[in-house]
């Protein structure tokens, strides 16, 4: 879309794994011209190019390494190098910090280490990243999700929007998301453990996460399986004043 808006396209918000109509996590965001696919998670590379193809994207953006949030980057490594994309420069990749060698290590079949950087112009995250892509601006926060992970901000024509990745709820994303227009926020949690170290969101939590912050409005995203979107966002609602939708495969927000 070249409206100048900020968009949010839905390409997948499955967990833990894909299911026959819902590919996992993965979003488009756009605005003007600027397209970044945020989280490449199993199956979300087929409804990108629905919307863009390969060698027209800005960048990509990995929340964290588990497969559900970047496995397609493994087959997108294949469409840029070894198919009919014609790559004029590596795309640019950002992530949490060991990203070039972990596709390395599942790519490599030989003695030579695969040419991970033709693809991809890797970048690592670090808490308070900063990054211009084109009309968008990026600002990462480390989070809590028991390994690397962080959350990002995205601004342009004074909008913004927050995706949290996969995190407990903690301070970096609240600081990260305060007076945002939009927040769209995992919900993979059904309760929160008695014990032991949380690393989801509960749809309560989601409720919370957006009401301290001030967003403007909630999406609740990554539903776990053992909840539907429905009762995802009943729940949240409960804790968040403002309206509350679900990250629905396919669908399309306009931020602001």
């Amino acid at each position: 879309m070249s409206d100048g808006l900020l968009h949010l396209t839905v390409l997948g918000c499955a967990a833990p794994y894909p299911s026959v109509d819902n590919p996992c996590s993965g979003y488009l965001v756009s605005s003007g011209d600027t397209r970044i696919w945020v989280d490449a998670g199993s199956g979300t590379l087929g409804p990108l190019q629905r919307h863009v193809r390969l060698d027209s994207l800005d960048a990509i953006w990995i929340s964290h390494l588990h497969a559900d949030h970047s496995a397609d980057l493994l087959t997108a490594y294949y469409g840029v190098l070894y198919a009919d994309i014609h790559l004029t420069a590596p795309i640019p990749l950002y992530g949490p910090p060991g990203i070039a060698d972990r596709l390395a290590s599942f790519l490599t079949n030989t003695p030579a280490r695969s040419p991970i950087e033709s693809a991809f112009a890797v970048t690592e995250l670090h808490d308070g990243h900063q990054a211009a892509v084109g009309s968008l601006r990026l600002t990462s926060r480390a989070v809590s999700h028991g390994i690397p992970a962080f959350a990002v901000r995205i601004e342009a024509a004074g909008k913004s929007l927050v995706y949290s990745g996969d995190t407990a709820p903690c301070r970096s994303l609240t600081e990260l998301a305060e007076g945002c227009d939009a927040l769209l926020c995992e919900a993979e949690s059904t309760q929160a453990p008695v014990e032991g170290e949380r690393v989801h969101h509960t749809p309560e939590d989601t409720g919370d996460t957006a009401s301290t912050a001030g967003a403007g409005r909630l999406i609740v995203t990554h539903v776990g399986r053992f909840l539907t979107p429905q009762q995802a966002v009943a729940r949240a609602s409960a804790r968040f004043d403002g309206p509350v939708d679900y990250a629905a495969p396919d669908a399309t927000f306009s931020i602001g």
